[in-house]
């Protein structure tokens, strides 16, 4: 299979060549890049030296891509997406979006959470969610691909059980995550160079995080009724990692042994969520999932106030982005849906 990856000189483009780079089934034949046109992939991705020999980073060509390539990985920016995925799917070819920009299934949601009128709301309906746990089979034979947000892949994960399981109230979820500085991408901003990020503890978009639109519009699908969901995503000295902490409130009486097995009738089965309850380090912590493309998730029963919050930590470059896409794009191709992910994280990380 032919792969072009549209932004790749980004982080997330960075693991997307990383995971692909092993993919028995892949060959990468087009990296785009804005500003690093005619370098080769390790000018940029040092840890990628001996890899990809002859492979340079390319401008976007529509007619090179769709001679070069059968699907394409678009890593661009929120919104840029939107100028070539239409134009590629034209053509005949599969895409795997990581923009934000085919997630939300109602149009008028872009133009409360992203500030723009969507375009195409035809391929909005058209576009499959890409998370393997909620859409595995609708992932079969896709087309369009719209790979979640790093942050909605972990409060979903925390939460789905939960959900499915009825035991919360839907109209009261609050979800906390903490996610390291390689969300906000390679391009620093005052935020997250790494001298103001080093040693930091904040809030950021605490009057309500777009992500927060994913998760409440996949578990209401879900449930079958409206969820309400507000998040808080908080900035953190790490580089690599997300961990939602989800707030929920029980509807009704239940032990912890009840809440494990939700969890367990969830997870089960999925090849990349492991349970971690009654064994180190606790709970779940993204410092062991990072480089892998695991979900470490838990719960913690408090019943004394009736409360009960969920937990997943995921690398946020890999669950939470490109291995997620590659997941997905596996499914979606018919091929063994763990081909070219199947590494353990790193230790120490």
């Amino acid at each position: 299979m032919r792969v072009a990856i549209l932004g790749g000189s980004g982080y997330t483009g960075g693991e997307l060549l990383r995971l692909l780079a092993f993919h028995p089934h892949v060959e990468v034949t087009v990296v785009t890049s804005r500003e690093h046109v005619g370098k080769p992939i390790h000018f940029v991705h040092f840890n990628l030296r001996g890899f990809y020999r002859g492979l340079r980073f390319s401008g976007i060509d529509l007619d090179v891509i769709a001679s070069r390539a059968d699907v394409v990985f678009s890593a661009l920016p929120h919104g840029a997406s939107l100028n070539y995925v239409p134009k590629l799917l034209e053509v005949g070819l599969k895409v795997v979006d990581l923009s934000a920009d085919f997630r939300l299934k109602r149009p008028e949601d872009y133009k409360e959470w992203y500030g723009f009128e969507h375009p195409y709301p035809d391929l909005l309906s058209k576009a499959v969610y890409g998370m393997p746990e909620l859409h595995r089979e609708e992932l079969r034979g896709a087309t369009l691909i719209a790979s979640p947000g790093c942050n909605a892949t972990a409060a979903i994960l925390a939460l789905l059980p939960l959900v499915k399981g009825n035991l919360v109230d839907l109209d009261r979820i609050v979800v906390d995550v903490k996610v390291g500085s390689s969300e906000r991408g390679s391009n620093p901003s005052p935020g997250s160079h790494h001298p103001e990020r080093e040693g930091a503890m904040r809030p950021y978009e605490a009057e309500g995080h777009r992500h927060a639109a994913e998760v409440s519009q996949e578990l209401s699908l879900v449930a079958g009724r409206p969820v309400k969901v507000s998040m808080v995503p908080h900035s953190v000295g790490a580089i690599r990692g997300a961990l939602a902490s989800a707030h929920s409130w029980l509807v009704r009486d239940v032990s912890e042994l009840d809440v494990l097995r939700v969890y367990s009738e969830t997870y089960s089965k999925e090849p990349f969520v492991r349970i971690v309850k009654g064994l180190p380090p606790g709970y779940p912590d993204p410092k062991y999932v990072i480089g892998s493309n695991f979900a470490d998730v838990s719960f913690a029963l408090e019943r004394r106030v009736l409360r009960v919050t969920g937990f997943a930590a995921i690398d946020n470059l890999v669950k939470g982005a490109a291995g997620q896409a590659v997941q997905a794009f596996n499914i979606a191709m018919g091929f063994e849906e763990t081909e070219g992910l199947r590494m353990p994280p790193l230790k120490p990380a």
